[in-house]
């Protein structure tokens, strides 16, 4: 007898939760685990999770699963409407067979801190993998629009993976919009933050032209050179130059790290646009 298909049945089980709430959202159970500077959240029933989040920090200090602060549901009705009005457009979607919102909000009583990234992978198998997939994995802050932080996405079924300079929503999503213009977006925002940088940290405007022009002249490979050159130089400038510490409740943010995750997902659309969207 053909077995039935593994994400098969966990489609099922994500109809059956979302017809039991009709318009509304979906809380959906998480167990965490900590070892060392890594987080491990198992999201949905024990016997039939949905999704596996894994967390990695650079320099975690007071991390444990109280601190982390997450929470997971499932969006359907007005929530779900609101939601996608936070997307970049009508062409960013929702994976509709698993409309999951992940919340990580640290409370401020809690002391944690980081140095640098958070690198996130968010595992599931309701949906499967094929090459090229337009699935990204998007991230906002809370009530703030989102955007796409990946940088690769792998089978297993599907395994999203980004780099994050701070918390607080995430998202899995269909991104339909033309790779250049992506590309483009991603470019803009790293040019915000090198503009906003205090005058020690060194100049990195540079990189980012020579990235533009290597792109313009449909060069990949100096574009991503010059892509990994902007990293190492962000890199070495991060404590010094640059500060690099988030902690729960300061605001002041984490610039090494969010250029350095800039970075990291505009060489993913970069090399996506070689392969897929030239």
């Amino acid at each position: 007898m053909t077995r039935f298909p593994l994400f098969a049945s966990r489609l099922l089980l994500v109809a059956g939760l979302l017809l039991s709430g009709a318009a509304a959202a979906q809380i959906v159970p998480v167990n965490v685990a900590i070892a060392g500077d890594t987080a491990t959240v198992a999201i949905g029933a024990p016997n039939a999770p949905l999704a596996d989040l894994t967390i990695n920090f650079d320099q975690a200090s007071n991390l444990s699963a109280e601190n982390l602060g997450i929470s997971a549901r499932l969006l359907s009705g007005p929530e779900l409407g609101a939601l996608t009005a936070r997307l970049p457009g009508t062409v960013v979607q929702l994976t509709q067979p698993l409309p999951l919102l992940i919340t990580v909000e640290p409370p401020v009583a809690g002391g944690l801190s980081f140095k640098k990234l958070v690198r996130v992978e968010l595992h599931t198998h309701v949906l499967p993998y094929t090459a090229g997939s337009t699935l990204r994995l998007f991230k906002a802050p809370l009530g703030g629009a989102f955007r796409d932080i990946t940088d690769e996405i792998s089978p297993g079924s599907v395994r999203s993976r980004g780099t994050t300079d701070g918390f607080s929503q995430f998202l899995l999503v269909s991104d339909l919009r033309p790779t250049h213009t992506v590309v483009a977006d991603k470019l803009s925002k790293l040019r915000e933050l090198v503009d906003a940088l205090p005058p020690q940290a060194g100049p990195l405007d540079g990189y980012l032209d020579t990235i533009t022009a290597a792109l313009a002249a449909g060069d990949f490979t100096a574009a991503t050179v010059a892509v990994d050159s902007f990293r190492e130089r962000v890199s070495a400038q991060a404590g010094t130059g640059i500060p690099q510490v988030w902690s729960a409740g300061d605001h002041a943010g984490n610039p090494a790290g969010a250029l350095l995750a800039g970075a990291a997902t505009l060489r993913f659309s970069i090399d996506y646009q070689r392969l897929y969207d030239p």
